[in-house]
């Protein structure tokens, strides 16, 4: 057999698929080949990367919008290629947005950024940091200088210069590194810059001119230095014009390259259209000449066949003849004989027709592989384009929902315009109507005109005949000249007597005014027997008189202008008179009757004003003779005797009140206040001793009084508390404990240090929990020595600090020995010291410097970081060791631990090693661990006075610019900035800015409040959650990261921008990235005060505390806050609480992780660990078994876990197991582990979980497992690190040790060694409190009892719940007359009963639906009622007895009621059932725990849950609602956990017999059904356990007769006989178990399912169960336990 022909390779720009064919390479025109087999593009062209040359590398961007872009160019930020300082680049709106590196910003990164100077726009410029040799602007986060040319602007500390390097003219010093200029001490004259010597004096100017005198050195200096600037700028301006011309010269090199290349293209065009013909003749050619070549192959190779063939057959038959000896004769017959036979076998041609249609079919399979192929090609192109279809129709949604609007804006206007049109309608009926009224007026004006006409007529005439009376009118001239006169003097006197009439009046009117002052002030003070009241009388009697006197003054303003209308008058007749001199003598008569009437209407002017001042005058003397009878008659009164004794009894009442909220306020207001003040004097420190020197002296006043006051005020707590409870008393011992936290955060975060003298020590408060400092224990401080200090040179080797236990055995410390700093720790056996001789404590400068000491498991490590004042550049220095024994962890006991710094009081003993004098210099302590810590957060102090020994400054940027700009937040503090306008005011567009770093789930970022408004920006779950509530008619409005565009906790600064636009859409924006956005009713904010991390107990609390997803404080670290782009600084708020400066990373770094039993973290590790490896954690669990820590190299595998409550360790086949089993008690245990030889070299780090490559559904924050009740059964005692083991494998362990227990308890620890069925990995009842039930999940979920006493008053329940509303204990008659009621409302209890035809209603005003344990007593007596809460709140209501006696019937419901049930007298929200657990239900001081009934109530279990519904021991069924059925068809799909091998999945029954049931039957999944005609069953069986503790699918499909299952892809069917008779029944559907009534005989299983099941399907339905027809039994519908 000859071997195939080697099929050739594909012609460029195609590659050989799967069926040999060749397929063109689809790379987008940007590559020339691609690899066989997969099509994947080699080489790709124009800057273009991807699988098929489809995208754009970073820094890269395409010449399209959407799609495969052709090419790919450099970003132009500013300039593509030349000047490109982009990291990404991106299209939006038309235009290219950059996203910039640190150094430039812009959108096209065109300049510098703060800090930076350059000209990006110049080729070859670049932005380099400002160097101002550290003497600009120290409270700026970097250096300021010009953004162009690098000049520094502003130079402080008496420096000038282009980097503000030499002192200013008079000084000289070292600007640059000791920073001392000084001034010169010359009388005025110049001194050298560097030594400060004088220079010689300038010459004198003669004294002939008035010229001043001048020194010309100074001259000197000036020109000197304004020459050195023109040269710098000089240079500046050749490198810029260098610049310049280098740009116009590429730019032109880059226009001709442009030319040619069109030119090119053009070229190349005409080519490749000429030659597409010639090529596609080639390739014809070349098709023919390779088809030809390989038939003349083949043909070679058949005939090399046929000619090996014939050998063979000629060797064979010699073979054959030799072997049969024939003779020649033989041999030619039988050749003949073939002959024959080949010739009859040819003749014949069996196999033509079977080869024909092989080779059809071989045609066929050709073309369908070909048609595949094209598919396939399609299939890809089409895929390629999904992305741009999604994007597209993303957008026609997004214009649709727009279009949508408008047309629903087009429908609101077009239903206000019809509204309109109605309106002119009518308007325009209205309008024809008075239109036509217009017209019958204008004809009756009509008509009036002529009418007037004809009336003309005769004035006319009379007209003409005055003309001629008026040549008369001369003659009475003289007569009206006369008669004026007279009457302009009556006007005179009677505008005098006006004149005075109103003096007087007026100077009357201010007498009564002082007599008014002066009775109110008489009457101040006086309140007995109504004379106040009487007071306000006469009061008002004034205010009367005032206004007669205001009447009668208008009166003589009236008459006055009355006379001067009169004199107008007469003027204005003078005036005719001369002007018409011939008027005639109708005018004169006119005149005349003027005249009279004028002096008639003074006369009676003048009389009636007389009139009403006479009267106003007569009216003033009574009520002045009323007022004075008053004022008589008050002096005269004298207070009753009863009065006084009231009042002095109200005083005597108050001083009493007043006396103990005195004593707290005193106690406790100073120490905020003084902590407040370190706060604001120290925040912003600068070098000024005098403001230094008073900050440090209040320091020490409350030093003195946090000392004297704490002991006291701790101890009348105690006492208060022993006392029998009252109403408030928990409150307000409640508020002082939380002044008192308050005050220990704000002091745990001064940032001032403690001079130590030698013989004075203070005593800290280490704020933390000691079992968090046993496997890892950090601890950083600031240190400065007191160098010339006489007492250092006696004896230099001083102790510094000493953390520890009081018997000196496990404890860390620090010293300095033999001129060394030395950290020293003792584990429990050999002290470890590490000494740090590479930087001796006689090098060390004379500023603080930072140490940092460090401890992990065994291995110890010490840094040491010396900073320079004059730059950013520091020394550091490390120093490691580790203990040579077992010991791991440090053992320090609560109630026995001690931290001492600076010295220890004389009764202490110190180590040996740490016995040394107290240290002299000062200490600042900055972190333990996680938390920030201050020397001001002591317990006590010893020889501290700060008044004689003041503490050292620091310059506050010695160490990191970090620490001057970040806040950090402990998650207790909060910021308060009020009166935010005063920066920025509320516009058209508001806008917050934060940035924020932080490892946790929760916490809050902002809030703003105003009355029942509110706006609060939280973290919830690593994610953004906003709502707010500015008034809106709607009620509040959400706005939330749903898509979780921005995951905020990965210990990462991220900005969040909050943008409120236009007062009706709110903006969420997370680095410069729209994250989402909401439209709200036209509404402007209206607060003026925001909280910034935090907020008070009293405001989390309060009404709005439902609208917030949580109420914790924000721990993490927060920078530039900023409203309306103005920056806050959050220490210089006074509001601001228990926040400091700083971002320290030990805070950032996720050391804890909480596994819910499908979670994982997971890590690529670098090095191997079966070498040498040492490595150790805690942990904390309820489960007995479970992978802690897995790690395999090759077929090696390291895994470390817990079986049936003991740690066991394997390594590579190698394991060890901890003697005991009872670490999963909810308690920490510590686990070292090494595979190491006797010393390891290794760097031993902690882990940060935040780095780690792969996180699975795991908490980095918080651990929700809480101790069972199997923890009371433990001792108190010691962990112990000692391994057992063998001497290169060690096993750390706890040394708790399980006690005998009592009687009692061994029935306890009986009940939770819980039942587990052999099979199953879970055990069959969860952990749970004893006696406690879980309620909620349904409607109406309750237990229900059925004998209950007579006569009973006083009952008490324990409840524990998160929510808001629902019924807790419920009673009544039949008809729901009488009734007592137990529930919870908006988180509050309520307890209502009924007295008579009243309902009483007693209403906490607590929440209590924190998730904790409360117990509460009510009772309902002969005529009072009490409710009774934690035995501290003690609220009553009385009623009034009724003759009638008050009677209830059975049954009681407990945690909800039957449906229709408390209606009548409970708001419907607390009707439905109590969500959460209640236990210990006593009445009349007697237990019940045997319930008639139970309805979807399973026990009350510990630890973690999850959604799922949960079929308890105790047994229960869900029977679903008629909407859902079995019938001929169906499909059903559920997901599983069970906690037993054998239970009733599901069952269908009918009522001819019918049936179908699912079951588990040890492990085995079984359907079973009836179809009318027989019995017919399927079943499928796992090769793993069904029970392992995992969720399992199980999927049942029916169709008639034929029946599938399903269970985890293992399928299995039958096929049943046929019913034709078949109907569909809608029977109900039971789930998890069944009534034994309705279960036949041949069924096996009959036992409830024990477990979980969740995501139930019926015909790709989801069936709620919380909306089931009857969920009957122990069954929790929403809550599963997890373990």
């Amino acid at each position: 057999v000859g071997s195939l022909p080697q099929q050739p390779g594909c012609q460029e720009g195609f590659y050989r698929t799967s069926s040999g064919k060749c397929s063109p390479c689809n790379c987008n025109g940007n590559a020339n080949r691609c690899l066989d087999g997969s099509g994947i593009c080699v080489d790709c062209q124009r800057n273009t990367t991807g699988q098929h040359c489809e995208q754009c590398p970073d820094g890269f961007i395409g010449d399209v919008v959407r799609g495969v872009p052709t090419f790919c160019q450099p970003c132009p930020c500013p300039l593509p290629a030349l000047a490109n300082f982009a990291v990404s680049c991106y299209r939006k709106s038309g235009s290219v947005r950059c996203v910039c590196k640190e150094n430039y910003a812009g959108p096209n990164c065109e300049r510098c950024a703060p800090g930076y100077y350059g000209n990006p726009l110049l080729i070859g410029s670049t932005c380099k940091k400002c160097d101002c040799s550290g003497n600009s602007d120290p409270n700026l986060i970097f250096e300021d200088c010009d953004e162009v040319t690098g000049q520094c602007r502003n130079c402080l500390s008496h420096t000038t210069g282009f980097k503000c390097e030499r002192c200013a003219p008079g000084y000289y010093g070292d600007a640059r590194f000791a920073k001392n200029c000084t001034e010169c001490n010359c009388g005025g004259r110049m001194c050298d810059s560097e030594t400060g010597e004088c220079l010689a004096d300038s010459p004198e100017v003669s004294t002939g001119t008035d010229c001043p005198t001048i020194s010309c050195d100074k001259c000197i200096w000036d020109l000197t230095d304004d020459i050195r600037l023109a040269v710098l700028a000089i240079d500046e301006s050749k490198s810029t014009l260098l610049s310049i011309s280098t740009g116009v010269a590429a730019q032109k090199r880059l226009n001709d390259l442009n030319l040619t290349t069109t030119h090119l293209q053009v070229q190349t065009m005409m080519i490749f259209y000429f030659g597409n013909e010639a090529s596609s003749k080639g390739l014809l050619v070349q098709k023919e000449t390779m088809e030809t070549n390989n038939r003349a192959t083949q043909l070679v190779q058949q005939l090399s066949n046929m000619r090996d063939n014939i050998q063979e057959i000629s060797s064979k038959m010699k073979y054959y003849a030799i072997q049969q000896e024939l003779s020649p004769e033989e041999i030619s017959q039988k050749l003949s004989v073939a002959e024959e036979m080949l010739k009859e076998i040819k003749r014949r041609k069996p196999f033509t027709n079977q080869r024909q249609l092989a080779d059809e079919e071989e045609d066929a399979a050709e073309k369908l592989l070909q048609q595949a192929e094209e598919f396939h090609e399609r299939y890809n192109d089409t895929r390629s384009l999904v992305s741009d279809v999604l994007e597209q129709l993303s957008e026609q949604d997004v214009k649709l929902s727009d279009l949508e609007e408008a047309l629903d804006q087009a429908l609101d206007y077009v239903i206000q315009t019809e509204d309109i049109n109605k309106e002119n309608t009518a308007n325009l009926q209205r309008r024809e109507k008075q239109h036509e009224k217009i017209k019958e007026q204008i004809d009756e004006v009509k008509d009036i005109l002529l009418s007037a006409t004809t009336i003309l007529a005769g004035p006319q005439k009379v007209n003409s005949e005055l003309s001629e009376v008026i040549k008369n009118v001369s003659g009475f001239y003289a007569e009206i000249d006369g008669a004026k006169k007279e009457l302009q003097e009556k006007l005179a006197n009677l505008s005098l007597f006006d004149d005075d009439l109103v003096e007087k009046a007026m100077h009357h009117a201010h007498n009564l005014r002082r007599l008014a002052d002066e009775l109110d002030r008489n009457l101040y003070g006086v309140d007995t027997n109504g004379l106040v009241q009487r007071a306000i009388n006469a009061s008002n009697v004034y205010e009367h008189i005032a206004g007669y006197i205001e009447e009668a003054n208008k009166a003589a303003l009236l008459a006055l202008n009355t006379t001067n209308r009169v004199n107008d008058a007469a003027v204005g007749i003078d005036t005719q008179i001369i002007y018409h001199k011939g008027k005639s003598e109708e005018l004169l008569n006119q005149a005349m009757e003027l005249q009279r009437t004028a002096d008639d209407s003074n006369d009676l002017t003048i009389a009636d004003t007389s009139r009403h001042v006479n009267g106003t005058l007569a009216r003033m003397s009574v009520l002045r003779s009323q007022l004075m009878r008053a004022i008589t008659k008050m002096q005269s009164a004298e207070p009753g005797l009863e009065a006084r004794e009231r009042l002095e009894q109200a005083k005597m009442k108050t001083a009493d009140a007043v006396s103990a909220t005195m004593t707290v306020t005193q106690a406790t207001t100073p120490m905020d206040e003084n902590v407040r003040l370190w706060s604001q004097n120290l925040q912003d420190f600068q070098h000024n001793s005098a403001a230094y020197d008073s900050a440090v002296h209040s320091a020490g006043d409350a030093v003195k009084k946090l000392t004297e006051v704490f002991p006291q005020l701790l101890d009348k707590l105690r006492r208060v508390e022993q006392k029998a409870p009252a109403n408030n008393i928990s409150s307000s011992i409640q508020r002082i404990r939380e002044l008192i936290a308050q005050t220990r955060s704000v002091a745990s975060k001064v940032q001032v240090s403690m001079m130590f003298g030698g013989q004075s020590a203070v005593e800290v408060n280490p704020k933390i929990n000691v079992e968090e400092l046993k496997s890892f224990t950090s601890m950083s401080l600031y240190i400065k020595f007191q160098k010339d200090n006489p007492q250092l040179a006696a004896s230099p080797d001083r102790f510094i600090l000493y953390l520890g236990n009081k018997n000196a055995k496990n404890y860390i410390g620090l010293a300095i020995k033999n001129d060394n700093l030395v950290y020293i720790y003792n584990l429990g056996g050999q002290d470890v010291e590490i000494p740090l001789d590479a930087k001796p404590v006689s090098t060390w400068p004379s500023y603080f410097s930072i140490i940092k000491i460090e401890r992990i498991g065994r291995h110890g490590k010490m840094f040491l970081t010396v900073p320079s004042l004059s730059s950013t550049a520091e020394e550091k220095f490390i120093k490691k060791g580790e203990v040579l024994g077992p010991g791991s962890l440090l053992n320090l006991e609560p109630e026995n631990t001690v931290f001492y710094v600076g010295g220890v009081p004389p009764d202490f003993q110190l180590p040996p090693s740490l016995n040394l004098p107290g240290f002299i210099g000062c200490l600042e302590l900055a972190t333990l661990n996680d938390d920030v810590i201050s020397l001001y957060n002591f317990k006590h102090v010893y020889n501290i006075d700060t008044t004689t020994s003041p503490p050292c400054a620091r310059n506050k940027l010695a160490f990191t610019q970090s620490r001057a700009v970040s806040y950090f937040f402990d998650g207790s503090g909060y910021a308060l900035a009020r009166n935010i306008e005063r920066r920025g005011r509320f516009s058209q567009v508001t806008r917050f800015d934060i940035e924020v770093r932080t490892p946790t789930d929760n916490g809050l970022i902002l809030l703003m409040i105003n009355g029942s408004m509110f706006f609060s920006l939280e973290m919830h779950n690593g994610f953004l959650y906003l709502r707010y509530d500015f008034g809106f008619s709607t009620g509040p409005v959400l706005l939330e990261d749903s898509m979780k565009k921005a995951q905020i906790n990965d210990a990462k600064f991220h900005e969040i921008s909050i943008i409120y636009h236009n007062s009706k859409k709110m903006i969420l924006v997370v680095d410069r990235r729209h994250i989402k956005s909401v439209d709200n009713e036209r509404t402007a904010m209206p607060f003026t005060d925001i909280y910034i991390g935090g907020a008070p107990a009293e405001i989390l609390h309060s009404s709005i505390s439902s609208h917030l997803a949580g109420s914790i404080g924000f721990k993490g670290c927060m920078k530039g806050f900023q409203f309306q782009k103005k920056d806050f600084n959050l220490l210089e708020e006074p509001g601001t609480l228990g926040i400091s400066y700083g971002c320290p990373e030990d805070s950032l770094m996720s050391r804890k992780a909480y596994f819910n039993g499908e979670s994982f973290i997971a890590s690529s590790q670098k090095e191997s660990l079966f070498g040498e490896f040492e490595g150790g954690f805690n942990f904390r669990t309820l489960q007995p078994n479970g992978l802690l820590f897995y790690y395999s190299e090759g077929s090696d595998v390291l895994s470390i876990s817990m079986d049936r409550g003991a740690v066991v360790l394997n390594a590579s086949g190698t394991k060890i197991q901890s003697p005991d089993r009872n670490y999963n008690d909810g308690k920490t245990h510590f686990i070292i582990t090494s595979v190491t030889p006797e010393r390891l070299d290794r760097e031993v780090e902690v882990e940060d979980f935040q780095q780690y490559s792969e996180k699975v559904q795991t908490s980095l924050y918080g651990c929700p497992v809480e101790s069972p009740p199997v923890a009371l059964l433990h001792k108190k005692g010691k962990n112990s690190s000692k391994a057992k083991g063998n001497r290169n494998k060690k096993v750390g362990r706890d040394k708790d040790k399980i006690s005998q227990p009592s009687t009692g308890l061994k029935n306890l620890y009986q009940e939770v060694n819980m039942q587990r069925d052999p099979q199953c990995h879970l055990p069959m009842n969860p952990k749970a409190t004893e006696h406690a039930y879980q309620f909620g999940g349904t409607a109406n979920s309750r237990q229900e009892f059925d004998h209950i006493p007579k006569d009973f008053t006083q009952f008490s329940i324990s409840l524990k719940t998160h929510s808001s509303h629902g019924m807790i204990f419920y009673v009544s008659d039949q008809k729901e007359t009488n009734f007592m009621a137990l529930f919870v409302a908006h988180g509050r209890l309520i307890f209502m009963f009924n007295a008579g035809h009243q309902k009483i209603r007693i209403k906490s005003q607590e929440k209590y639906n924190d998730g904790l344990w409360h117990n509460v007593i009510f009772i309902r007596g002969k005529n009072i009622g009490r409710l009774i809460i934690d035995g501290l709140r003690v609220l009553e209501e009385p009623f009034s007895s009724n003759a009638n006696t008050w009677q209830v019937t059975e049954p009681l419901y407990i945690g909800g009621v039957a449906p229709g049930k408390a209606v009548k007298n409970i708001q419907i929200n607390s009707v439905y059932s109590f969500s959460g657990c209640l236990s210990n239900l006593q009445l009349n001081g007697r237990s019940i725990n045997s319930a008639s009934q139970t309805f979807s109530v399973t026990p009350c279990f510990e630890g973690p849950s999850e959604a799922g519904t949960y079929f308890s021991s105790e047994g229960g069924y869900v029977v679903l609602d008629e909407s859902f059925s079995l019938g001929l068809k169906f499909e059903v799909v559920f997901e599983i956990r069970p906690r037993s091998s054998s239970g009733i999945l599901l069952h269908g029954h009918s009522v001819n017999g019918e049936y179908l049931n699912m079951h588990m039957r040890n492990g085995q999944v079984t359907v079973k059904l009836n179809n009318g005609i027989r019995d017919f069953s399927t079943s499928v069986t796992l090769k793993q356990s069904l029970c392992d503790g995992r969720w399992h699918r199980i999927a049942v499909i029916r169709d008639a007769n034929v029946v599938q299952l399903d269970v985890d892809s293992e399928v299995n069917h039958v096929v049943g006989p046929l019913n034709p008779k078949a109907t569909d029944h809608r029977e109900p559907v039971f789930i998890g178990g069944v009534p034994e009534s309705l279960l036949t005989s041949s069924l096996s299983t009959r036992n409830s399912f024990i477990g979980c099941i969740r995501n139930f399907m019926i015909d790709e339905k989801p069936v709620s169960f919380s909306k089931a027809a009857l969920v009957s039994g122990a069954v929790s519908i929403n809550t599963c336990p997890a373990a």
